[in-house]
């Protein structure tokens, strides 16, 4: 597969299912890295299993939720549950610059497949883990043997405490950020030991834990406490100390403002038309704001009201900070996403015509990542990964029949 991107040369071992793990790797596939995704037989990454499905796709086989977070990928079928696959994989390790995966806490270890093990057989290779409560290396979580998924991680982390219309709601955030932001910094760690190791020759272990990195970006509840004295509760969809800084009422939805001093708050009384509110003293100033959050917050929400999300778009843009809460289909209308290409196409037969999925964020000038296939058939490339490793056409025929590896041999 041809290499495009900043990451083209570096090579990735992906043992990751679900969101986590391979949110992770998708985003190094995506500038360039070869990404090979080591499936087991049979149902392969339980993402395939998971939906959505098209009409066009009778079999369920091209689930939208595995393309859109293993799309550039390599996929080779090998069954690490044997001896022979797991020798398989040390002798392929030597080819590859990083191992990826996301199973629990000593499911590696037993396999005979432990960062020591690789480690001992590649120096140089750098290991990256996401578990719920991290790995035992790092420190040793009294969790570390229990099972997470996005909502524990929310959960345990902080977000969800702070996240709700009120103290006693709280409420999960909409999309899998226990999953997907650990895996944001176990790419970040990965790229940082990669250079590491281009330096000094040495590999080393990266991990991270759902339940940290979630605490991470909730960063707020700390200093708010040890600063503050305060025990952060959900507080809506307002700022807890600035006013307006949160979701206000349109007459077809909502809108997002953040007009955090009193020159914006000026700005935005008077293209609503609102002058005279300027002189009420519950909102003259930020600190007046600040003391009737409450009243402050119903009386902005009575000047938004008046106004379509398009009308208070033609007023506020780029006047104030602002934004309409969009779904979807506002989101593909909205010329800004077409421009950045954040809504990419892929081909997925059966099904007809092209599938949409998110694109990428980051934004090279000289080497652009891309979306350049869809995610791969489960096995789609064995031959072509073990032939590049070594492997004779006699050797992959005696594999494939003891059921160690599998997939499209041509």
């Amino acid at each position: 597969m041809a290499q495009a991107g900043a990451l083209a040369g570096i090579r990735v071992l992906d043992l990751t299912q679900a969101l986590a793990g391979p949110f992770c790797t998708q985003i190094l596939a995506d500038h360039g890295a070869d990404v090979v995704k080591i499936e087991p037989p049979v149902s392969g990454d339980m993402a395939r299993l998971s939906g959505p499905y098209h009409p066009d796709d009778r079999q369920k086989t091209e689930s939208g939720y595995f393309h859109s977070i293993n799309r550039n990928k390599r996929s080779v079928i090998i069954d690490l549950k044997t001896p022979d696959g797991r020798d398989l994989l040390l002798r392929m390790l030597p080819d590859f610059d990083v191992v990826v995966e996301n199973f629990r806490t000593g499911v590696m270890d037993r396999f005979g497949l432990s960062y020591e093990t690789l480690r001992a057989a590649h120096p140089k290779v750098v290991y990256g883990t996401i578990r719920g409560f991290g790995d035992p290396r790092s420190g040793e979580s009294p969790y570390s043997d229990w099972p997470a998924f996005d909502v524990v991680a929310q959960a345990m982390g902080g977000m969800i405490g702070v996240t709700g219309a009120d103290a006693v709601h709280p409420v999960k955030v909409g999309p899998g950020v226990g999953d997907t932001i650990p895996a944001l910094y176990l790419a970040i760690g990965i790229l940082a030991a990669v250079l590491r190791a281009r330096e000094t020759g040495q590999g080393q272990f990266v991990d991270v834990s759902m339940v940290d990195a979630i605490l991470a970006v909730t960063e707020r509840i700390v200093h708010q406490n040890s600063f503050g004295g305060k025990v952060a509760l959900p507080e809506g969809n307002h700022h807890p100390f600035i006013v307006p800084f949160g979701l206000f009422s349109a007459r077809d939805g909502h809108v997002a403002l953040a007009c955090h001093n009193d020159a914006f708050f000026g700005v935005l009384c008077k293209s609503l038309d609102a002058d005279a509110v300027l002189e009420n003293p519950i909102v003259r100033t930020k600190e007046s704001r600040t003391e009737n959050r409450a009243a402050a917050i119903a009386l902005i929400d009575e000047m938004t009201r008046r106004f379509t999300k398009a009308e208070l778009n033609e007023r506020l843009g780029g006047k104030v900070p602002f934004g309409p809460v969009y779904q979807i289909d506002e989101i593909e209308r909205d010329r800004h996403f077409t421009v950045r290409e954040m809504i990419a196409e892929i081909e997925c037969p059966p099904i007809q015509g092209k599938m949409r999925i998110a694109g990428v964020p980051i934004k090279f000038s000289d080497t652009p990542g891309s979306v350049r296939t869809r995610g791969p058939r489960q096995g789609e490339h064995t031959a072509e990964v073990l032939a590049a490793s070594g492997l004779s056409d006699a050797e992959m025929k005696s594999l494939k029949e003891r059921g160690v590896i599998g997939g499209d041999f041509g």
